[in-house]
């Protein structure tokens, strides 16, 4: 489980609040072993804050991809906890299209590989998240 007060210092850092709704989001986020959408954590967190709205998760889930503790998996529409901060970097994840389950590996050779590539073409850049669909090792069983 990702660490909590890593996180909410991680924000007092770079002088941003780290919200009782923004704790509980990365709080959900950081229990599950799969990726969430915005709605499945709007029925989370209404368990404890009842009046949360959808713009109350869309906040907070900006806010937690802007300070790098999370990370939306386009594919899926959906959000994990880094494995990985406060360390910025490039990743690739692991969906298993089974049960869902999100892994986060680190891709840097690889990102250095096509940024290498993409300057012969005269492209700069300046993020690369892969989603790599399989089957895990809990479901091949």
């Amino acid at each position: 489980m990702a660490d909590l007060a890593q996180a909410s210092a991680w924000c007092a850092q770079r002088g941003e609040k780290f919200t009782p709704t923004r704790r509980a989001v990365f709080e959900i986020l950081a229990e599950q072993d799969q990726a969430l959408t915005a709605y499945q954590l709007l029925e989370r967190l209404q368990q404890a804050m009842p009046h949360a709205k959808p713009p109350t998760i869309y906040r907070a889930l900006e806010f937690l991809q802007r300070m790098g503790l999370i990370h939306r998996i386009d594919s899926r529409n959906a959000f994990v906890v880094c494995d990985d901060f406060p360390h910025h970097h490039d990743s690739a994840f692991l969906v298993c299209q089974e049960c869902g389950g999100v892994t986060e590996v680190t891709m840097d050779h690889v990102v250095e590989k096509i940024a290498a590539d993409a300057a012969a073409q005269d492209f700069s850049v300046k993020h690369a998240t892969v989603e790599i669909r399989g089957v895990c090792k809990q479901c091949q069983n």
